[in-house]
Formats: C-alpha cells, structure tokens, sequence
C-alpha cells in the first residue's frame, strides 16, 4: 500500500468509515484537495483507471463521507449537488453560467442577526451561497 493510501484508510478509520477498496478510490479522487466536485465528476475520476465503481456506490459513499464529516454537501439547487472536501465553516460563490462553485470565507459575509430560532432547536450553521451570472453587455 503505497503513503496516500495508507493516509486515506486511516482517515476513514478514524471517522468509523470501513475502508473497502471503492471507498478507498473515491477518498483519494475527494481529499487529495480541496475542491468541490459532483458526484457524476467524481464516477468519472475514480473510473480513469482499471476498475470500475458503479454509480450507485459513487453517490452512496458520497452520502456516507457527508454524513461523517468528511466531506461537506453542498445543494446549490435541487438538480445541482456538489461534494466540499473543504469542512471548515465558509460559504461559496455559485456561477449559474458555468457551474463553477468557489469558496467565500466567513468574514466575507456579515450576519449579524438571525431569526429566532424554534423551542426545541439550536443552530447547526448558516450556508449562504451567492449565485452569479456573467453581466450582459
């Protein structure tokens, strides 16, 4: 096993994440950086190679890496979803013309109030994802 798979497994590892070799592949297409990538980008990434990782394991370990906190999920519309392997707090730039999704750091973006929150809740985070377009001429 060569150094960046073993850094991979043992990330997986610590989040309680088995690390089955699909899920080893997708983590080193996710976390070698940080980038914001769609599922669909991510099938095609791991798929370069011999081997082939199904679709459907795609977007499940997708979800699972989420739900760990290994990656962030970021739903900048209902058909568009793209997976964060930047889990600091921050928000993001969305380009409706072409699909590019780009970090904005947290004092970038003042909030300084925010609606009451229900009885039985408590604040888990704010996003805010600030959609641009290319200005007409």
């Amino acid at each position: 096993m060569d150094e960046n798979k073993d850094v991979i497994v043992q990330r997986l590892e610590a989040c309680g994440i088995y690390p089955t070799p699909q899920r080893v592949k997708i983590a080193q297409v996710m976390l070698v950086r940080e980038q914001h990538m769609s599922a669909d980008k991510v099938l095609q990434a791991v798929n370069i190679s011999e081997s082939a990782v199904s679709k459907a394991t795609v977007y499940n370990t997708l979800g699972l890496f989420a739900n760990k906190g290994l990656v962030r999920e970021v739903i900048v519309d209902p058909s568009k979803v793209f997976y964060d392997s930047n889990t600091s707090e921050h928000h993001h730039f969305y380009n409706v013309d072409t699909g590019e999704l780009s970090d904005v750091g947290t004092g970038d973006v003042l909030i300084d109030r925010l609606p009451e929150m229900p009885a039985t809740t408590e604040l888990d985070g704010v996003d805010v994802i600030i959609r641009l377009r290319q200005k007409s001429l």
